[in-house]
């Protein structure tokens, strides 16, 4: 019997229609939009200024706190200008203006397709190459990696779960970089374990990508300590504490990290970035992006450079249809829509979801009949018909006690009512204000 998590979850159509297309390089656009805030914590502080000159894979911002990463030039050319423009929430954010010339690349970056496996290097090594590389997780939290590799005091990490699970429905640019990159994945998973001093990894992929579950398995044998865990099919599999019950069957507790249960989960495109940024000393300034969409005459997976327009993406998989109703940067499940085609890829860019009109839009919400549906498809055991109520009446006291803020927004609940109530957006709303009122409280 396949493993699952115990708790919650649902199965929404998957409609993995670009799964069969192997990753292609989109072109290099002409200018780029690099946000100085593509993490979870402070915002990177820019280092070059208008006019500067830059290499792909230069740094052009650095960490500014323990919770930050550095940001990389993903093109070469003039910087434009060090401006404010719209990120994918909608909000202005300051960011790298860049012209591109050409595509040269920093020297120390070794560009060959070469497999190098040699992973004689120092675990502090490693942690502070993943910082200076600024690896962030990418399966779309971007909490920045070298973090999560040193555990707080008094806890020891003792397994590093890979997640290949990619549960969200249409995106697919997981899938095919474990079958086109399975080798350098395997070593990035060697190195973090090197870095983590764990000499066990478990790779958990849902049962719906047997291709990839049959090569990793296979190639598995040949690195000491990684083994691979077919699971079913159920969303929100690929949620940390959901994939680590799953495999482990232990469960993180309430307001916990996966380090209490000793541990750690990483993206399988953050593996494979941690290949990239130690075996080739490149930095993160690329990775895959799903462009799909039923209406889509293309559906592609594409490597696409950070600060690449959404609108070049858009073209490249056969351009906008008649009847798009909404573009989601994401998948339909965690998403969030775009206001503007100008809105750039940044390191937790893992799809561009284009739905049709009849599809993108809400039905008539109506009352609670007090079903309970919401209650049993809810992955962290919540009540999200109370967790929307006390959001709405900012009730906000009664929303901490009844534990908002362990919500992981999955949409399990909005997607299952059947009064089309939207529930996830009022306890969206009442995390933020829950999340401002603990902060000011611990300071």
């Amino acid at each position: 019997m396949l493993k699952t998590f115990k708790v919650g979850g649902v199965h929404p159509p998957e409609n993995k229609i670009s799964a069969g297309k192997k990753i292609e390089v989109l072109p290099i656009p002409k200018t780029v939009f690099i946000p100085v805030a593509q993490h979870i914590g402070a915002p990177s502080t820019a280092v070059v200024k208008r006019g500067d000159m830059v290499k792909t894979g230069q740094i052009i911002a650095k960490s500014t706190g323990f919770v930050s990463t550095n940001i990389h030039s993903s093109v070469s050319g003039k910087v434009k200008k060090v401006d404010v423009s719209a990120d994918s929430s909608g909000y202005m954010k300051q960011g790298i203006f860049i012209d591109v010339d050409g595509d040269e690349w920093m020297e120390e970056i070794n560009r060959s397709d070469d497999l190098v496996k040699d992973i004689n290097i120092d675990s502090k090594e490693i942690i502070q190459r993943i910082h200076d590389a600024g690896i962030v997780g990418l399966g779309g939290a971007t909490f920045p990696t070298h973090i999560k590799l040193v555990p707080p005091k008094g806890m020891k990490a003792e397994v590093l779960l890979i997640n290949g699970v990619e549960c969200e429905p249409y995106l697919t640019s997981d899938h095919r970089l474990m079958l086109e990159k399975v080798d350098e994945i395997l070593v990035g998973t060697q190195l973090l374990m090197k870095a983590m001093n764990v000499d066990k990894s478990v790779i958990g992929i849902e049962n719906n990508k047997p291709d990839a579950i049959k090569l990793l398995s296979e190639k598995c044998k040949a690195y000491n300590g990684i083994s691979v865990v077919a699971l079913k099919v159920q969303y929100p599999q690929g949620g940390e504490k959901q994939l680590i019950n799953a495999v482990t069957g232990k469960e993180v507790p309430s307001g916990g990290l996966p380090i209490a249960v000793g541990a750690v989960v990483s993206n399988v495109g953050t593996a494979f970035a941690v290949y990239e940024a130690i075996q080739k000393n490149k930095p993160l300034f690329e990775r895959v992006v799903t462009v799909t969409g039923k209406e889509i005459s293309n559906p592609s997976n594409f490597l696409a450079r950070i600060g690449t327009a959404t609108s070049e993406l858009i073209e490249a998989a056969g351009g906008l249809p008649e009847n798009t109703g909404k573009i989601i940067s994401g998948g339909p499940m965690m998403g969030r829509a775009i206001a503007s085609l100008d809105v750039p890829v940044t390191k937790g860019t893992s799809g561009i979801l284009i739905m049709k009109s009849e599809e993108s839009k809400r039905k008539e919400y109506m009352d609670c009949i007090r079903c309970s549906r919401c209650v049993s498809v809810c992955p962290m055991g919540l009540e999200p018909y109370l967790l929307m109520l006390t959001g709405e009446k900012q009730i906000f006291d009664r929303a901490e006690s009844e534990r908002i803020m362990d919500c992981i927004e999955c949409g399990s609940c909005s997607y299952t009512c059947p009064s089309n109530r939207p529930l996830l957006d009022y306890i969206r709303y009442g995390k933020g204000k829950v999340g401002a009122i603990i902060r000011s409280r611990k300071k």
